[in-house]
């Protein structure tokens, strides 16, 4: 069965907006990934100033793989256009692994 790993990212007020357009404006690798199967950038409504950033992989090797070669790069630029990296939006961050262990999808009439 797939994993999922869920990024617990604490992000200030002011920053959620930076975030979320970062996360719109990324280089889309992630979506040509091998055994990548969903992404879901979660803003929280209420109760958390934490983003959930939520990816399912077909296995463990599929994300390390993903991991140690595109997460790695994008997260080693530099900033736009050969200026400064950009600081974070967020103040920490938060690693959470699963094994999906059963699974539902909508009956269609």
């Amino acid at each position: 069965m797939s994993v999922v790993k869920i990024n617990v990212l604490t992000v200030p007020a002011e920053q959620r907006e930076t975030l979320e357009k970062r996360f719109a404006h990324r280089a889309h690798a992630v979506e040509s990934s091998d055994g990548f199967e969903w992404f879901e950038l979660l803003r929280p409504i209420e109760g958390t100033d934490s983003y959930l950033v939520y990816t399912r992989w077909r296995d463990e090797e599929s994300f390390q793989a993903w991991m140690e070669g595109p997460m790695k790069a994008a997260h080693q630029g530099g900033g736009e256009e050969g200026g400064e990296k950009p600081k974070p939006a967020a103040t920490g961050s938060t690693l959470w692994s699963f094994e999906v262990v059963q699974q539902a999808e909508p009956k269609h009439a």
